[in-house]
């Protein structure tokens, strides 16, 4: 039975309950992982994420400098949970806030934002961070056009990863009884794993710090190479981890590790904390546990590893928990079933062939007209061959035929057959190098086309 814990004091206002989150250990989601895992469960914060930790901070210090007055407006650009953080202290102090948030965090965070009083500018995602509309030069321009305004920029603003030094990192430390050996978590403007990491190092060097980094990021590349490479930076889904940009809060001399996850890994595991350990996690906790996941094999038998995970999960119930929007991004693993139900979908569609005594012509036609990019080749009887775009390029290219040489001077091997009660797996290994697609055989006579693609989206 759960022991009683005395009774709380009363606290003057809600800014008072931030920190001093629990640690939970990790039993079915570790299985396999070396040592013992410790979850640092920071949902239980008032604003429900770690980040109410640094947004009271610097509002504090703000105050402190005179940056920040009576009566002014709090103006951040954030993921989400910096905001909830910023609006706590902004209702409890009486400040005006806006926040700009790009226009991939979801509806949930918005809302809840709004709820406390905030006002919301979404931005679009996809653009750099020094146009116009990002949501960097949104809040800029707001900060420079309102008076009595202030703009923490938690991605530089020390004070981000000051009051995690003062207060996560003390509390990690106490917890394990600093037995701790490594520690991990999602890194985004880079104040949590950096405050954290200073404070544990300065009382044990040899504690390893890995940061989980998100593909479309910059920063596993810019830590083990000193470059930062724009090519590294294109869209991902995963919230709140991640950056185009080098927050100074990233102090990179004290991690000693970047691992980068899939938006779909993250996701997945994040359902997965949520049905075999009961916590209902943010889409970043999910990235957290897979990077361990993926490093395991650098753990030694005892390894004490905490895994920060941020946030609740509250916040993306229309998202990650959501199965439609899993499975419109090809994140579930449906019974994917075997061929015959992989071509279902376009069983409607007709067969479409070319003779071998037809022109090319004829078949660059049909392809146009189907958008289709082969063709089975049939003389009435049985398949002969096949028709592909590459076959068409290269007789054109080449061997310099024209589009009225014959098909069957051009085309290739037929196309494999199998069974429509065939796996997708003897789907995959009859497809080779020489076949860009394989025929389906429905019922005597009756035959479908799956092309390559088509068969890896379904098992995907």
């Amino acid at each position: 039975m759960p022991t009683s814990r005395p009774t709380p004091a009363v606290v003057q206002n809600i800014l008072e309950t931030i920190g001093q989150t629990p640690m939970v250990q990790l039993h079915r989601t570790v299985e396999g992982i070396p040592g013992k895992v410790l979850a640092k469960v920071e949902y239980f914060n008032p604003g429900h994420s770690t980040k109410d930790r640094m947004a009271l901070k610097m509002v504090e210090d703000a105050e402190k400098a005179g940056l920040l007055k009576p009566g002014g407006t709090i103006i951040e650009c954030t993921s989400g949970n910096t905001g909830m953080g910023l609006a706590l202290a902004a209702v409890v102090k009486g400040y005006r806030l806006i926040c700009t948030l790009s226009d991939k965090q979801s509806k949930e965070k918005m809302d809840v934002l709004r709820a406390l009083g905030a006002e919301i500018y979404v931005c679009p995602t996809n653009v750099s961070p020094e146009h116009p509309d990002s949501y960097y030069s949104v809040a800029k321009r707001l900060n420079a056009e309102i008076p009595n305004s202030y703009f923490p920029n938690q991605y530089d603003n020390l004070s981000n990863r000051t009051a995690h030094y003062e207060s996560t990192g003390p509390e990690i430390w106490e917890q394990t009884e600093g037995k701790i050996t490594h520690f991990i978590v999602g890194v985004g403007t880079g104040g949590t794993i950096s405050g954290v990491a200073k404070y544990l190092k300065e009382k044990n060097p040899k504690i390893q710090i890995w940061g989980v980094d998100s593909f479309g990021s910059v920063f596993k590349k810019y830590h083990e190479t000193g470059v930062f490479d724009e090519s590294e930076i294109y869209g991902y889904i995963t919230e709140g981890i991640g950056e185009d940009i080098l927050p100074k809060n990233v102090d990179f001399g004290l991690i000693d590790r970047f691992e980068k996850v899939t938006d779909r890994d993250g996701a997945l595991v994040a359902r997965e904390l949520a049905r075999k350990e009961g916590l209902l996690l943010g889409y970043s906790c999910g990235s957290a546990l897979q990077g361990l996941r993926q490093l395991k094999h650098l753990l030694p038998d005892d390894a004490v590893t905490v895994v920060l995970f941020h946030d609740h999960g509250s916040r993306y119930v229309g998202k990650i928990y959501n199965d439609d929007w899993m499975r419109e991004r090809g994140f579930l693993k449906e019974d994917s079933g075997n061929l015959a139900q992989a071509v279902s979908m376009n069983i409607h569609l007709p067969l479409v062939m070319v003779q071998p005594e037809e022109p090319l012509m004829n078949a660059v036609v049909a392809m146009k007209r189907h958008s289709i990019s082969q063709l089975p080749v049939h003389n009435g009887s049985v398949f002969v061959g096949s028709l592909t775009e590459s076959h068409i390029i290269r007789a054109l290219s080449e061997e310099g035929l024209g589009m009225d040489t014959l098909v069957k001077h051009v085309m290739g091997k037929p196309f494999p057959i199998l069974s429509g009660h065939s796996s997708l797996q003897e789907g995959i290994q009859a497809l080779s190098m020489d076949h860009n697609a394989l025929l389906v055989e429905l019922s005597a006579g009756k035959h479908h086309i799956l092309s390559r693609h088509d068969l890896l989206t379904r098992i995907a």
